[in-house]
């Protein structure tokens, strides 16, 4: 049954008509325990939600709602290993790269997948050992540096966020970068930093045929070659793949090629062999340790009631702020300088897995799904968008994630940092009406014309929902399991919604249509059966 048609659904809309007059004050003002009653604590988290605009009753349907979705029964079926990707007829098993070794089998396809999954867990440790060590030499017989993965969408923003976000952990004698826009100009500011004798590139792609990863691999390794011959290239180069032809014939031993498997999607993938440029940077002990987080968050998944399940309870509020509110953005703020690439790593896990157009019958949808992600870190935002969000007349939910203890403690800095993002939420909440703001300016000695022509530009309504994510401190474990909480109320989501979260044929769709359009760029292939803009655009380029 359709998600707005559920019976389910309709007592939430019901729900939802009775709240919107009601201001965030007037809840908080009804109800002294309301922070206790809207927020929950996990393993030292503690999670807010006080300041959605959600009561006892909305929240006691919404968990109906997770119910009648039958959660329980989809999760049972992810970690059973069912081909729950069913476009693709796949898995989707990415909780299994994180499965501790001696906790049981998981099955995929009658075959216990934990063995191979250790095994290259295991052959990770070796290598970055080697590097690590100094063991492993460059073709001059020097150790390596730096090092540059080469990849693209998953296959770069996971590890790229991680090892942003990891940098107090970061192994000193190494610097990791990242490259994956087909422009040249990120191929090329990075390579000028850079001495060849020194650097390895690990190259990510499961098929070794990626346009953009292969592209900027077969530049890199022009710029290894030209500076040291033919002969280094088995030297400075390993890949993460599962296509050993491609990766030998690309003069890689496939020896010193990393696997993982089809039942890992991309922007799930950070945990397995794509994750090997952040084990270099921050070695495996620590990334055995973010595994150990996303672990701990998938059991807490698997187990809490949803009134108390973290990703249910953030899954649970989007769909009531999207589907009830009619919201149709959320905005992520990471105050943590740290978690800066988080906005953009959860733009793909989220907009790309659930922004789809049809059910899982392949029907149109009847309600609203995804809303459009988007953020920064604290405090920059604050001198930028904040002023849309508390005075541009939308209603957009917001997202607080901030850390009790800093990751780099200089003095003085964590706790103004705190302030502001506690102050921004509060503010968020409760606005200020035209009579505080008058009361406030005349109190400070403005004349009352002055005061009364002012106010209207200084008084904001407040009544934006948003949810604070408090973490003890951010290391590997803890951000193991922020990410790993994330997937989970991406999947939560999918399901209420009804739609397929691991497939991405919007994305698929461009790549077709650049394949057909560069030998006509080229000038290899006769510009025919194109539209007059397309036409033309390509007509300018080759004048």
């Amino acid at each position: 049954m359709k998600p707005a048609t559920a019976a389910a659904w309709q007592p939430l809309a019901a729900s939802a008509g009775s709240l919107r007059g009601i201001h965030l004050r007037e809840l908080f003002a009804a109800d002294d325990r309301r922070f206790a009653n809207f927020s929950t604590r996990w393993e030292g988290w503690l999670l807010d939600y006080s300041k959605q605009r959600v009561d006892a009753k909305a929240l006691s349907l919404l968990c109906d709602l997770w119910q009648a979705a039958d959660l329980p029964g989809w999760i049972a079926r992810m970690r059973g290993g069912e081909a729950i990707n069913h476009t693709e007829r796949r898995a989707a098993l990415h909780i299994a790269l994180r499965h501790p070794a001696g906790k049981g089998p998981i099955m995929h396809g009658g075959h216990d997948v934990m063995p191979a999954v250790h095994a290259e867990l295991e052959k990770m440790r070796r290598f970055c050992g080697e590097v690590h060590g100094r063991y492993w030499r460059g073709a001059t017989g020097e150790p390596i540096s730096d090092v540059v993965n080469i990849g693209i969408g998953g296959s770069d923003l996971g590890p790229r966020m991680a090892t942003q976000a990891l940098m107090a952990f970061r192994h000193p004698a190494l610097r990791v970068h990242y490259v994956a826009n087909l422009d040249g100009a990120d191929l090329a500011t990075t390579l000028a930093t850079l001495q060849p004798r020194t650097t390895l590139f690990v190259i990510a792609s499961k098929t070794f045929t990626t346009q953009e990863t292969m592209q900027n691999a077969a530049s890199a390794r022009a710029w290894l070659v030209q500076a040291l011959g033919e002969v280094a290239v088995a030297r400075h180069f390993v890949a993460v793949s599962t296509n050993l032809g491609e990766v030998a014939r690309f003069g890689i031993d496939p020896a010193n090629a990393f696997a993982f498997w089809d039942w890992v999607g991309g922007r799930y993938s950070l945990w397995s062999a794509i994750g090997l440029p952040l084990a270099l940077a921050i070695g495996v002990d620590n990334f055995e340790k973010l595994l150990a987080g996303a672990h701990a968050m998938d059991e807490h998944f698997f187990t809490a009631l949803p009134q108390a399940n973290l990703p249910g309870l953030l899954a649970l509020l989007e769909v009531w702020n999207t589907n009830f509110l009619g919201a149709d953005t959320r905005a992520l703020l990471p105050y943590s300088q740290s978690l800066g690439l988080l906005p953009r790593y959860l733009q793909q896990l989220e907009m790309e897995s659930n922004g789809k157009p049809v059910d899982r019958q392949g029907e149109p949808l009847d309600c609203a799904v995804a809303p459009v992600l988007w953020g920064e870190a604290g405090t920059n935002g604050q001198h930028a968008f904040y002023q849309l969000i508390h005075q541009g007349h939308r209603l957009i939910p917001c997202e607080f994630i901030a850390c009790r203890e800093a990751d780099f403690d200089l003095p003085g800095h964590q706790a103004k940092l705190l302030a502001n993002c506690f102050a921004q939420s509060e503010a968020l909440m409760r606005g200020k009406t035209l009579g505080e703001t008058t009361t406030e300016l005349l109190a400070g000695g403005m004349a009352a014309d002055e005061a009364a022509r002012l106010a209207p530009f200084r008084s904001f309504p407040g009544n934006q929902p948003s949810t604070t994510l408090l973490l003890p401190r951010l290391d590997p474990f803890n951000l193991g399991a922020l990410l790993a909480l994330y997937e989970h109320k991406v999947f939560a989501e999918s399901v209420i919604w009804d739609i397929n979260p691991f497939d991405q044929w919007g994305v698929e769709y461009g790549k077709q249509l650049a394949g057909r359009l560069l030998p006509i760029i080229e000038g290899k292939a006769p510009a025919a059966g194109l539209d007059r803009s397309t036409a033309g655009l390509i007509a300018y380029c080759r004048q």
